[in-house]
């Protein structure tokens, strides 16, 4: 260590970390010219620092807009029954898979089965009727009043049969889409009413996602982008969909956006319901990536150390940046791919000065690595 001191009695010199005592001169400028002489002597015999490097790459990049999705169904539907009756039979189990139109559950219906005979047998009898009837006004035996008559009959006895079809059809309850049913809540023989729950059925082939976005995204919102989604359900599982459509409303409260995603799901992981995190991937791109590490901001402007040359000398070069993402900066303006800057040691790198190259990051190993490696094995990288 290299001390200059001042008083009234003159210069005060201390070098203690070479072996001198403190002395004191007459000349406070020689001391001066000494003390700098010294200390570049000093700096002239240092190696240059050990640095980390990084190439600045082409490669495609994409920007990504986070959020939180909530998952829907496709379809989903709670059944219910329209009638007041009891329940006679149940033809599905707890989750079960069922196709459209399966007939789920039974209730008592003997009365309109009944009904339903005698409408058949009617509508048959004034088919027969209208016939007859029909051949006998073609030969001017019977009047076009009679033959309206029995029209009106046919007609009668039609919707009679459709009436009691469709009392009959409220005691079937169907699967109206396909799909998985939830829990069922009936049992045989139970008394059920308009509105009582009976089960959910949901078509999970294919899920709804749901998340909002802020507006100030609304111009590069557009059907057709990719998302990627993830739940801590399935944390090593990555889902990919893509955007169906926009919400045509910005919410007023919180200046987002309502997006609708969907994602196959053809496993059957994922349920209605369940909370994923999202990222909305768009503008696509080739561009110039550096690791962020090697930035050095100065209020506004970004500087990084760029290494060239064979003697590895440092220079301070101002970039323009674009976007980021988490340990990777996009590079506009300032470098050109292949260029060569320090990630790591920047503190220690001299503007045209050297530097020794201990490690470069290319994916390879990590950054401890590089840092724990044993110098001599580092030079040879240089």
């Amino acid at each position: 260590m290299i001390g200059l001191t001042e008083n009234s009695s003159g210069c005060w010199l201390n070098m203690q970390n070479n072996g001198f005592k403190k002395m004191r001169t007459k000349g406070c400028l020689f001391l001066i010219f000494l003390v700098l002489f010294t200390a570049n002597a000093l700096a002239a015999g240092k190696p240059p620092p050990w640095v980390i490097l990084a190439e600045v790459r082409e490669d495609d990049f994409v920007e990504k807009i986070e959020a939180l999705g909530t998952l829907k169904a496709n379809e989903s539907v709670v059944l219910t029954v329209n009638v007041t009756e009891s329940v006679t039979a149940i033809h599905f189990d707890d989750g079960q898979r069922v196709s459209q139109g399966q007939v789920l559950v039974e209730m008592t219906s003997r009365e309109e089965h009944a009904l339903l005979e005698e409408a058949r047998a009617n509508l048959n009898e004034a088919k027969r009727q209208f016939k007859r009837v029909r051949s006998l006004e073609s030969r001017g035996i019977e009047a076009q009043s009679l033959l309206d008559q029995r029209q009106r009959e046919l007609d009668t006895a039609k919707a009679r049969l459709a009436a009691i079809e469709s009392r009959l059809a409220d005691r079937l309850i169907t699967a109206p889409f396909p799909g998985v049913v939830g829990l069922r809540n009936i049992s045989v023989g139970a008394l059920v009413e308009p509105g009582d729950m009976i089960t959910s059925l949901d078509d999970v082939r294919v899920m709804k996602l749901e998340f909002a976005v802020p507006s100030s995204y609304l111009a590069d919102l557009q059907p057709g982008l990719t998302i990627v989604a993830r739940t801590r359900a399935y944390q090593q599982v990555v889902f990919e969909g893509r955007v169906k459509v926009v919400d045509s409303r910005v919410d007023p409260v919180n200046r987002s956006v309502l997006v609708r995603a969907m994602l196959p799901n053809s496993e059957g992981r994922l349920k209605p319901g369940m909370l994923m995190t999202v990222e909305l991937l768009h503008k696509p791109r080739r561009t110039l990536l550096i690791p962020e590490a090697a930035l050095m901001p100065k209020g506004r402007q970004q500087f990084v150390m760029r290494v060239h040359g064979e003697e590895n000398l440092v220079e301070k070069v101002e970039i323009k940046i674009g976007s980021r993402q988490p340990g990777t900066v996009e590079v506009l303006d300032g470098l050109k791919a292949g260029d060569r800057v320090i990630t790591h040691g920047t503190d220690k790198a001299r503007v045209d000065a050297p530097v020794r190259i201990k490690g470069v990051e290319d994916g390879s190993q990590s950054v401890d690595r590089i840092l724990q490696a044993k110098p001599e094995k580092a030079a040879g990288r240089t």
